[in-house]
């Protein structure tokens, strides 16, 4: 154990860390439900879903058997000129669970990647009807759709992570954040409400403007916001008046984690592009879907994208597997059930000296500190307590598989308690 995690140090470049700087990491050896196995035997539970993916908890047997038996026929075939059952099988689940007009599926190798591929389509449409100074994109701060370059500008430009890069990332336009929060009353003049904003934005600049993107009612990793969905209602039909795409990033609240199917559903607003991920294989495995309306496709063209491992069968036939789990089964209610168990259990918080705020939405418990959480003290707490949570700046969070239950869940929440405490 000791060589494998000193030559990890020595050779290994971790997420979002420094080199030669970072703490060291847990090697986990085994994941198997809601626990991480550690080489020393102890476990943790897995409070992160992994960052959010897995949503049925770790190697579901009906998913790891999907994987095997698609391993032993066809793992891969390129997709230009080709097809294969398992892309078609995972797209008709796919159109039939999705809110009716979004019916044309793109697929790609990460959340990121599906980004990317919306804000092509955005853009070629536009393009296409021979706006050609629509090129640009706007979104509300606030927000966090993925590191790869162009998804990257569309990230909090002040309190997101990539705002060390400066003037190489392409400027886009920025609203204020959603405002209201959810479960706040929506007054009757909602433009008064950020969508003033929005409104003059595209007044000004709307002929250069190709799409708005956003996370439907929750914003993740640049602040773990839970805003109105009467927001979305607005911004609809603004997007209508100018013919701007509305985009969706649903990457992190699609598969019932906000406590519905989708996050769109809790504003009955369809998006013109739909970009999901994470639990669509649930967690086993990499995948991303981005979902177009039959007009906007149809105002494309050639899309300009083609990844090398574009609906790979492997991913494919998983993903399909964990729609059949995810229908099979009332997930949106056991995100409801984690929100009043962890809303109950996370209150005592609030009266914290360091707690700035406590919120919980679905299956996410958020306690926002007033100042940064220091890493490494809390990792060595959590295989000390056998609960696994990474926080990030001020937000320490929770998002545990939906399988999780009652006692275990009180287990993630005592954890949290203790870490905003001070440990």
């Amino acid at each position: 154990m000791t060589d494998d995690l000193a030559f990890d140090a020595a050779h290994v470049w971790h997420p979002y860390t420094a080199r030669f700087t970072a703490a060291p990491q847990h090697k986990i050896v085994a994941a198997k439900g809601i626990w991480l196995t550690l080489e020393d035997g102890r476990r943790m539970i897995d409070a992160m879903s992994s960052w959010w993916c897995t949503a049925f908890g770790h190697a579901p047997e009906p998913l790891v058997k999907a994987l095997q038996d698609q391993a032993a026929t066809l793992p891969h075939v390129m997709f230009g000129g080709l097809t294969h059952r398992p892309a078609i099988e995972l797209t008709r689940r796919l159109v039939k669970a999705l809110p009716e007009g979004l019916d044309q599926v793109f697929y790609s190798d990460s959340g990121s990647v599906a980004v990317e591929v919306a804000v092509k389509m955005a853009i070629q449409a536009q393009l296409a009807q021979g706006r050609r100074g629509r090129t640009r994109l706007a979104t509300a701060r606030g927000g966090y759709h993925g590191d790869t370059w162009t998804a990257m500008s569309l990230c909090d430009p002040e309190a997101g992570m990539h705002a060390h890069f400066g003037r190489a990332i392409a400027p886009q336009h920025f609203v204020a954040r959603p405002p209201v929060a959810y479960g706040a009353d929506w007054p009757d003049e909602g433009r008064l409400n950020g969508l003033a904003e929005v409104e003059a934005l595209f007044e000004r600049h709307g002929d250069q403007i190709a799409a708005f993107i956003l996370e439907p009612v929750v914003q993740g990793a640049s602040g773990m916001h839970f805003y109105h969905p009467a927001y979305l209602q607005g911004l609809r039909a603004l997007c209508n008046r100018h013919d701007i795409a509305l985009i969706f990033d649903e990457i992190a609240t699609g598969f019932s984690r906000t406590g519905s199917d989708f996050a769109l559903h809790k504003a009955g607003v369809v998006p013109d592009i739909l970009c999901l991920g994470k639990a669509l294989t649930g967690g086993m495995m990499s995948l991303a879907a981005t979902v177009a309306t039959r007009d906007l496709a149809g105002r494309v063209g050639a899309l300009m994208h083609g990844p090398t491992f574009m609906a790979n069968p492997l991913a494919c036939a998983v993903a399909a597997a964990a729609m059949d789990l995810w229908q099979g089964h009332d997930w949106s209610a056991e995100a409801r059930r984690i929100e009043a168990q962890l809303t109950q259990e996370l209150a005592p918080a609030r009266g914290f000296a360091g707690v700035a705020d406590v919120r919980c939405l679905g299956g996410i418990g958020v306690i926002e500190m007033k100042a940064p959480l220091p890493l490494d003290p809390i990792h060595r707490f959590c295989a000390q307590t056998g609960v696994w949570l990474r926080p990030f700046g001020r937000l320490l969070y929770a998002m545990p598989p939906l399988t999780i239950g009652p006692d275990d869940l009180s287990r993630v929440s005592a954890a949290m308690r203790m870490i905003a405490g001070g440990l």
